[in-house]
């Protein structure tokens, strides 16, 4: 599909300065850009290349004030970034704009489902299942007994929801996710044996939160997994049975939480952070790469890092210290040869 420069200016309430005819079908970064493309201009770091790129078209800041010549036509906008940003949605949202129910899916009898609803080959509807409108259910998508998806979600191709399990509106579960296994509830017997606790409650995911591909979230012992709305899980993280994180919290990479600890709201956790279990995080908590959580947080708005974790000040006074050891031994080795000499 192709746009021209002035439909694209349109969409951004943009200025042109070029060709306003100049058609472009797909995006690239500056520095490799193509006849045809469309990129955009923000950081002055990457200025130099607006006078070379052979993209067709470039958004550039209204204050852009080229040195030479620029081949490309610009448009001009308050804000590249954010508006390139607005146009990538804008094409996503084209590319997915999918509808229809595959006559290869299969939807139970008492299953429900909303308006301009897609329904991939080989997805599956349980039993009591509601999906509201604008909902995206790719192939190999398996949604358990009694489970409800809000407007505008988006399940991507192999998503597991156990049953039960609730998920609010505009979210985006990515290649993988499954949600409502169960918690790892084992108690220990005398003879050595460990008695599976059965895992009886569910998982509820409100709206706004995106979870990357081949995350997963356990379902709780008694009540609710709950995953706040606005919280970003990225790809590989692993929730616990009754862990509650709060609202606008976000987890990189490889995170794992233990079962009932709560996080408070806009918490930053850095990839391959491990917490304990039953702990209780303040809001705006922050946590450095491989951090090992192992206590509560009751001061909000801290940032901290190592394992275990330690405030970000005190754990970057123990490294720097850390660094200094090996001096710190041959002066000791030094002093000790001293005590010897004099005690000859």
């Amino acid at each position: 599909m192709k746009f021209t420069a002035a439909q694209i200016a349109g969409l951004l309430s943009g200025k042109v300065e070029g060709n306003p005819d100049a058609e472009v079908s797909n995006v690239a970064r500056i520095e490799e850009g193509a006849p045809g493309m469309l990129s955009f201009l923000a950081n002055p770091k990457y200025t130099p290349y607006i006078y070379e790129t052979k993209s067709s078209v470039v958004i550039v800041n209204d204050d852009f004030d080229p040195k030479a010549p620029v081949a490309a036509t610009l448009i001009r906008v308050p804000d590249a970034y954010a508006a390139f940003a607005t146009l990538l949605s804008y094409y996503d949202k084209m590319v997915k704009g999918r509808t229809g129910v595959s006559s290869l899916a299969f939807v139970s009898k008492t299953a429900r489902y909303g308006e301009s609803v897609y329904l991939g080959e080989f997805a599956y509807l349980g039993e009591n299942v509601v999906v509201g409108n604008d909902v995206k259910i790719y192939p190999q998508v398996y949604v358990g007994d009694n489970s409800v998806i809000g407007d505008g979600t988006t399940l991507f191709p192999g998503v597991k929801l156990y049953n039960n399990t609730i998920v609010g509106k505009n979210c985006t579960l990515h290649a993988g996710v499954v949600v409502g296994s169960d918690g790892f509830g084992f108690a220990p017997q005398a003879n050595g044996h460990y008695e599976k606790v059965p895992q009886v409650g569910n998982v509820v995911i409100e709206d706004d939160v995106e979870i990357g591909a081949n995350a997963t979230i356990d379902r709780s012992t008694m009540g609710s997994t709950r995953i706040g709305k606005g919280v970003k899980l990225d790809n590989l993280v692993m929730i616990a049975h009754n862990v509650e994180l709060g609202e606008n919290t976000v987890m990189a990479a490889q995170t794992g939480v233990s079962g009932s600890t709560h996080l408070g709201r806009n918490c930053v956790v850095g990839g391959q952070v491990g917490f304990a279990g039953h702990l209780h995080i303040a809001d705006g908590s922050k946590f450095g790469a491989q951090s090992g959580v192992q206590g509560d947080v009751e001061e909000p708005n801290k940032a901290f890092m190592g394992s275990p974790a330690l405030p970000l000040r005190q754990f970057q006074r123990n490294f720097i210290r850390s660094k200094q050891m090996e001096d710190l031994f041959k002066k000791v080795d030094a002093l000790e040869k001293q005590i010897e000499e004099l005690k000859k």
